[in-house]
């Protein structure tokens, strides 16, 4: 086992949801515990054990996901209420050209985890929104599933051949008599592949 250096000493940060890009480097983003803006960031961990801070100025880091072919990451800061997308250089993992692909209004809850199909389809569970939807890369929502419990954290697809969806969901915030399936995990088939995910290459 190799132990790596602290990100930081400061216990009142954690971190938070993560994923990997085609080539194997790890992402994974800090919150505050209290959710004060701008403590957070979003950092790399590269194959031979170096880290690096990719982006600063970030409250709660959340979904993270790369195309088929490696050059485009979606990225979820949820209480911006946005996914926003970057260029990706593959050969150094460096983002630039940020720019918003969803906006999600706040009847609709606030967008967590993210997962993408086959076609490019983004599909954000959205915390108190009950459900999860589906956004064309173009940013169009066209689909929509309904989870039941409000706190609607993640999703992610399994099986075989990718064709089911399961959706986490938290009872944070909920009654105790609320929502008897908060905290449930569901699973359904949307009958799309979804798009297979990277491992870390160290």
């Amino acid at each position: 086992m190799t132990t790596l250096e602290p990100l930081w000493d400061d216990e009142s940060v954690r971190m938070n949801d993560g994923g990997c890009d085609r080539q194997g480097r790890f992402y994974c983003g800090s919150m505050a515990y209290d959710e004060t803006p701008g403590r957070g960031s979003l950092y790399r961990l590269d194959p031979d054990g170096t880290t690096r801070t990719v982006l600063t100025g970030v409250t709660v880091s959340n979904g993270i996901a790369w195309n088929a072919d490696g050059d485009t990451v979606y990225y979820i800061d949820s209480p911006t209420r946005r996914v926003d997308a970057f260029d990706v250089d593959p050969g150094t993992g460096r983002f630039s050209a940020r720019r918003t692909v969803v906006h999600v209004a706040a009847e609709h809850g606030v967008p967590d985890g993210l997962a993408l199909d086959v076609d490019g389809g983004l599909w954000v569970a959205l915390w108190g929104g009950g459900a999860v939807h589906r956004y064309t890369p173009e940013g169009v929502l066209d689909e929509v599933i309904d989870v039941g419990p409000s706190q609607v954290t993640a999703c992610a697809f399994g099986g075989p051949d990718l064709t089911d969806l399961y959706i986490t969901t938290s009872r944070q915030g909920i009654a105790q008599d609320a929502q008897p399936t908060a905290g449930a995990l569901f699973h359904c088939r949307p009958g799309i592949a979804g798009l297979p995910t990277a491992a870390f290459a160290g």
